[in-house]
């Protein structure tokens, strides 16, 4: 895993996500799932070009499914950006770099 994405659980997910002063992407993945390991190097690649903007985040579902089920979260991957402790886009399923882009320029108002 890549050094800017925080792995997090029930215990810090408050702190890191929901008190953060940035707005944070939060990966909900799992092992098991195929798409979420194709979405992974994408996620890596742009926590790297956004790092001074935002934070990013991994939530497995199987190890913390309270956070998964408060956000309803069916199927997997599952991103959702939060800002001001907020959802504020959420992305089902695997999607082109440039997807999750645009929507993290609309987040940060670009």
């Amino acid at each position: 895993m890549a050094g800017n994405i925080k792995e997090i659980g029930e215990k810090d997910f408050k702190a890191s996500v929901l008190d953060s002063p940035k707005p944070v992407l939060v990966d909900f993945w799992a092992v098991w799932c195929g798409p979420c390991r194709m979405v992974a190097p994408v996620i890596d690649e742009l926590s790297q070009e956004y790092k001074e903007k935002m934070d990013f985040a991994k939530v497995n579902v199987d190890e913390a499914p309270k956070i998964a089920s408060s956000y309803s979260i069916m199927s997997i991957p599952t991103m959702i950006v939060f800002k001001d402790g907020k959802p504020y886009e959420q992305v089902i399923g695997y999607r082109p770099k440039k997807d999750i882009q645009k929507i993290l320029d609309r987040v940060l108002g670009r």
